[in-house]
């Protein structure tokens, strides 16, 4: 058992697909901690049936529903509040997908329905979820709301393609609603910018193994786990963190203050300086 740090709080899930995943490992730390919540996920995503397994283990419900319709959201606040007896204190956003990935469509010739798709599922049912929270006054004042984001939201990962918009979008839709939250319930809204993690979603980019690489050599404390993020949200979750809000949280090691490191220069950078001409076509 851990320190009960959120023991009384109650929150909804969303994302959680297997062990590996960080919302997973969110959920096993909050249920260690004392809090009671739902567990959601897309119907499709629900017939793999682990989270059933994750239910059964913390003792929580699993709602199916598609964050993308706000029909589907509002009933799955009516529930969860039934469930767990009132107004909950948390939630957790930890979905993001880009069938221009899935289907290896090049940055410079994306399809543009898939990239609303994108953009749909990755960062505006973000808004959603929120538009429907605060409409229905469905979290209580100083509950915390958290996104999982990565640094492709500020910086250019040549494979990440149009999940590098949906993040920016992501962070700006945390900043933006989380003026309007705090001012009316004092609800925090923030997002976790987290080191490449080996989940279902991350090894799903092209090139994974070599971001997962790189940052491990720039960053002072190597990369970030899944568990080690999963702790992060639950402190964000906590009364300990009150006054953090509108903020995209660096958990990556030190990666995203980083310019070059001895360990890359001595141990990675295999190249030595030789790389462009023989990656001219790469």
């Amino acid at each position: 058992m851990g320190n009960e740090l959120l023991k009384g709080k109650t929150g909804i899930i969303f994302g959680a697909l297997d062990a590996n995943s960080i919302a997973w490992q969110v959920a096993e730390k909050a249920h260690a901690h004392g809090a009671k919540f739902v567990l959601s996920n897309a119907p499709i995503a629900l017939r793999k049936g682990d989270i059933f397994t994750l239910g059964k283990d913390t003792g929580s419900e699993v709602i199916p529903a598609d964050i993308t319709q706000e029909d589907e959201i509002e009933t799955l606040f009516i529930e969860s509040k039934q469930i767990l007896g009132g107004n909950i204190d948390f939630i957790l956003h930890s979905v993001g997908m880009s069938p221009n990935v899935r289907k290896g469509i090049h940055y410079t010739d994306l399809d543009y329905n898939y990239l609303m798709k994108t953009l749909d599922v990755s960062a505006i049912s973000l808004h959603k979820v929120l538009k429907v929270a605060y409409r229905m006054d469905a979290i209580n004042p100083w509950g915390s709301v958290l996104a999982l984001s990565y640094i492709a939201a500020q910086r250019t990962f040549s494979t990440y393609s149009d999940m590098a918009q949906a993040k920016a979008m992501l962070e700006s839709i945390c900043r933006s609603f989380g003026y309007h939250y705090g001012r009316k319930k004092k609800v925090r809204v923030n997002s976790i910018s987290q080191s490449p993690t080996i989940t279902t979603a991350g090894t799903g980019v092209k090139g994974f193994n070599s971001f997962h690489s790189y940052s491990s050599c720039m960053s002072p404390l190597g990369n970030a786990s899944a568990e080690d993020c999963a702790n992060y949200c639950i402190v964000m979750f906590s009364d300990l963190t009150r006054m953090v809000t509108m903020q995209n949280l660096y958990h990556d090691g030190g990666y995203s203050t980083m310019g070059i490191s001895d360990k890359l220069i001595e141990e990675c950078f295999v190249c030595q300086g030789d790389c462009h001409e023989k990656h001219l076509d790469d």
